[in-house]
């Protein structure tokens, strides 16, 4: 990794190098019910339309890497003749611009499922391939526990990491493609006093994080829980609506429909992300659904993000970005129920 540090009048350059692709970055889009400003993933033209304050999308850069609907593959008939056609979606370069570090992990852990043999998803892995990542550091909500689950802070998967230093930017150059950019722009070497400067950005940013989630033994904890009546309670609260997946980073669960044209001459295979927490997610032919119930569906997401990843990648799904909560219609927080879960009981409220 090489640091260097940039002036902050030089980002408008670096801009006008990255915008000759599609590129997408954090925008406003209004207030919200309760006055904070909602923010989202969109293409920007401009770089006035860039807001880098911002404190959390709504969405995820997820949708451009699995987008909610997506056509896998259509056929097509010509007399006796047929055709298949396979667009991995994956057109041109495309810079996702502003990531905040918890983003950029939930991206690292998809890339375990989704890339890895023996299933990779060809249509994932194209248009990660194609994609130019810069980071950029975050203003922690009261939501945020990205500590608890280790993603506060970012390692590896973005070629640069940007934190604003006053009039500067401290940069961290993590691939060979940024690094060739860079070139172009007025670059300097750190001094002692940016590298403490940073370090004070680190540590104001750290005291921010609030909310916390105890992790210690948590898959043991939640073996042993496995049958605790606090998912009752908390499945009686959950509206089975999905919301939460859909904010998710990090689900990737799907449905697959196909679809034929009345006259047969077309066909296509639509893929939808979909959530768990559906009630007709575990359906399945005939018309048996073995997660019937609201609390059974919502203890086995938690259980995949908090104990069957952990099993398989040494780490939790989740990366505590707290959106599930900001955006549940009931209320229904990661924090409060890991910890009502080592309580073995559920607080009112």
């Amino acid at each position: 990794m090489i640091f260097k540090v940039l002036a902050a009048g030089e980002l408008e350059k670096f801009f006008e190098l990255l915008v000759v692709n599609k590129l997408i970055g954090p925008v406003e889009r209004g207030p919200a019910v309760d006055g904070r400003l909602l923010f989202d993933f969109a293409e920007v033209a401009e770089i006035a339309e860039l807001r880098l304050d911002f404190t959390q999308t709504v969405h995820s850069a997820k949708k451009y890497l699995l987008p909610y609907l997506e056509e896998t593959g259509v056929f097509v008939m010509e007399g006796s003749d047929w055709e298949k056609r396979v667009d991995y979606g994956a057109h041109q370069p495309l810079v996702l611009f502003g990531l905040h570090a918890c983003d950029i992990n939930a991206l690292n852990k998809l890339d375990k499922v989704l890339l890895a043999e023996p299933y990779p998803n060809r249509f994932y892995g194209a248009k990660r391939a194609a994609m130019f990542i810069i980071g950029h550091s975050c203003r922690p909500t009261p939501a945020c526990f990205c500590r608890s689950m280790g993603a506060d802070s970012v390692r590896h998967g973005c070629d640069l990491f940007l934190t604003p230093l006053g009039d500067d930017y401290f940069v961290e150059i993590m691939s060979s493609r940024a690094f060739h950019i860079m070139e172009s722009l007025d670059l300097r070497e750190p001094t002692r006093r940016d590298h403490k400067r940073f370090q004070e950005q680190a540590k104001h940013r750290g005291n921010l994080l609030t909310a916390e989630v105890d992790a210690t033994d948590l898959t043991k904890i939640l073996d042993m829980e496995f049958d605790s009546t606090v998912w009752n309670e908390w499945g009686r609260r959950c509206l089975s609506c999905g919301t939460c997946a859909q904010v998710c980073p990090t689900c990737y669960c799907y449905g697959l429909e196909e679809v034929v044209a009345l006259d047969l001459a077309k066909g296509a295979k639509i893929r939808q992300l979909y959530s768990c927490n559906l009630l007709d997610f575990a359906e399945v032919a005939g018309g048996y659904n073995f997660r019937p119930e609201s609390r059974t569906r919502l203890k086995y997401r938690y259980y995949h993000k908090h104990r069957g990843f952990v099993e398989a990648f040494e780490e939790p799904l989740c990366v505590g970005c707290g959106r599930c909560g900001t955006n549940c219609l009931a209320g229904i927080t990661v924090p409060e129920v890991i910890a009502s879960v080592r309580r073995g009981e559920v607080e009112n409220g």
